[in-house]
């Protein structure tokens, strides 16, 4: 698989990077920890994803309220150095461990939580370290103080934003040395391309998205005037999601379905290859919850689109664009 540089980093990240958000639960949500993927099963996942050549792993401390963490950290043992020592590990904290735990990017805390991260990896160091939301009450400068140290320190190699507007990038860019973004983008969230995605290419950020298949709108999951599966996204989070349910979306995901077939592919390839086409994408986080999920991710490293068509099938969402 295709390796490429993020950003300033100077780290080398796979074109595909493993979601791990729902190791033993649904992302941060506390109301969700402990379900998600069992240990066994994200064995499974880093394990097919590793004999794809995915190199790239991203978590949070907060996924499963440390389990996702706590997962990688025994596969990496069980599988042993020669995997350990070339896995590009990436993890992030904002989010409480806890219901009612603290949270933020305060420096003691995120100092606090770097230390955690890394007795639950198993490791003494992250390649890559993110800002998880935006803290409102602590200044960014004493944030990117905190991460300088532990550059320093050798505990994180290079450290990043997630979940960040356009001001708010622009006001990190001041403050330290910030070297990519990760955001949410895809072709049913256009947003990044209003402000973040310029500005990464003006300061010579990298860009990792994240949710490129929009909770699975863009894996074909939902249908017009059906109910969406059981255990899907919807039933479980709907609202970030919940806007979509829109007869102009439906139209949308049938002509991508439809351009799909024409090229033998599905239309989660084509989304995801819609992505990597993006010459301000580094690379594209998938989170597949079983290991066939992979398929489309992996087939979408195959499909090279011209800019014309990035074009037309941008064009198929117009109310997901830019107005």
């Amino acid at each position: 698989m295709q390796e490429v540089e993020l950003g300033r980093t100077g780290i080398r990240v796979s074109r595909l990077v493993l979601g791990c958000g729902n190791f033993g639960g649904i992302g941060s949500a506390p109301a969700f920890f402990g379900l998600g993927e069992t240990r066994e099963q994200a064995f499974a996942l880093m394990d097919a994803a590793w004999e794809a050549g995915i190199t790239t792993f991203d978590t949070a401390d907060a996924y499963g309220g440390g389990r996702s963490e706590e997962a990688i950290g025994a596969w990496l043992r069980a599988r042993g150095p020669a995997v350990r020592d070339r896995v590009v590990l990436s993890t992030k904290t904002f989010n409480p461990m806890r219901e009612g735990a603290d949270h933020g990017l305060a420096p003691a805390r995120v100092r606090r939580q770097v230390e955690s991260s890394l007795r639950r990896l198993g490791v003494e160091r992250v390649a890559l370290f993110l800002t998880h939301e935006w803290d409102p009450d602590v200044p960014i400068a004493e944030t990117a103080g905190v991460l300088d140290e532990l550059v320093a320190e050798g505990k994180i190699g290079a450290y990043g934003l997630s979940n960040v507007d356009g001001a708010q990038l622009r006001e990190a860019l001041a403050a330290g040395s910030f070297g990519w973004v990760q955001n949410s983008y895809s072709l049913l969230d256009r947003e990044p391309e209003r402000e973040v995605l310029p500005l990464c290419a003006e300061h010579g950020l990298g860009f990792t998205p994240f949710g490129p298949l929009a909770g699975g709108w863009l894996a074909g999951r939902y249908r017009r005037g059906e109910p969406p599966p059981p255990g899907s996204r919807m039933t479980l989070r709907p609202e970030p999601y919940a806007h979509l349910d829109h007869p102009r979306v439906y139209d949308g995901l049938e002509a991508l379905e439809a351009r799909a077939a024409a090229l033998g592919t599905t239309g989660a390839a084509l989304a995801v290859a819609w992505l990597l086409a993006e010459p301000r994408v580094s690379a594209v986080i998938v989170g597949p919850r079983r290991p066939a999920q992979l398929e489309p991710a992996l087939a979408a490293l195959r499909l090279e689109l011209s800019a014309a068509q990035r074009d037309e099938l941008a064009a198929l969402f117009p109310s997901c664009g830019l107005s």
